[in-house]
């Protein structure tokens, strides 16, 4: 596998779209870190953060922001006559691959790009090998969640429960003991079992959920940036909008303007 281009942390505001028309063969793998929408052919859909697709490059593809900004890492690549690469790490071509371990597989490709940027004798062998692992640790991740919502399905449908009851109830002091404690679960199962199922960690979670009643709020009502802080949630004003920005890109003010 020859590696062609690759962008680790690739950040798009809401107006950017790519699209290849080409059908040059030459495969690309996303994997996104915010909610994005993706197109195959004259499909279009919408898939939320930690999704990861390998395009095969044999139809058009492209991808685009679902909000207000996308955040992923990308990296396009010439299989090189290796047909079979894709089978072999039992990922899918041209379709989303959702709730993967996204944090492990954004640090690979984010070594990927720090050795693509290289020059050493073995810096070929060196990325060919590492695409070998992401492509593997992407199966990986695919079958071990596969095999939590299927074999675990007492545990999936609680931890499902859960999930809803923190993005319906954000404003909540959620913490790992609290969450652990809903669901019956010692503290270390549940973190291992709640990043296995849905791709991101408890904690990062609640975060997300808080942040998104942030930007309804933000959108929907004329409630000031503190009032919106503690119907989220937040004791410290300032640690709201620190955390809204990193993570959206914009300000509560800005965002509402926009």
């Amino acid at each position: 596998m020859n590696v062609k281009t690759i962008c680790s942390g690739a950040f798009y505001h809401e107006d950017y779209s790519y699209r290849d028309d080409s059908v040059s063969g030459d495969h690309m793998l996303l994997l996104t870190r915010s909610r994005a929408r993706l197109d195959t052919g004259e499909r279009s859909v919408t898939v939320p953060e930690y999704t990861l697709i390998l395009w095969s490059g044999s139809c058009p593809y492209g991808f685009g922001a679902a909000d207000e900004y996308l955040l992923c890492d990308w990296i396009c690549f010439d299989p090189e006559g290796d047909k079979e690469f894709a089978e072999m790490f039992s990922v899918p071509l041209d379709e989303p691959l959702m709730n993967v371990d996204g944090e492990m597989i954004s640090q690979l490709i984010r070594s990927i790009s720090e050795e693509f940027y290289t020059i050493n004798a073995r810096r070929s062998k060196m990325l060919e090998t590492m695409m070998r692992i992401v492509l593997m640790k992407a199966g990986e991740s695919r079958n071990v969640r596969a095999d939590a919502q299927s074999a675990s399905d007492p545990h999936y449908r609680l931890l499902e429960e859960l999930r809803g009851k923190i993005y319906r109830n954000p404003q909540l002091k959620w913490n790992v003991d609290a969450m652990a404690a809903d669901v019956n679960m010692s503290r270390s199962y549940f973190q291992h079992i709640y990043s296995e199922v849905f791709g991101v960690s408890c904690i990062n979670d609640v975060i997300n959920s808080k942040i998104e009643k942030a930007k309804e709020l933000l959108t929907e009502t004329s409630c000031t940036v503190s009032q919106i802080s503690a119907m989220c949630g937040y004791d410290n004003e300032e640690h709201f909008m620190r955390q809204f920005k990193k993570i959206v890109g914009k300000t509560p003010t800005g965002y509402r303007k926009k």
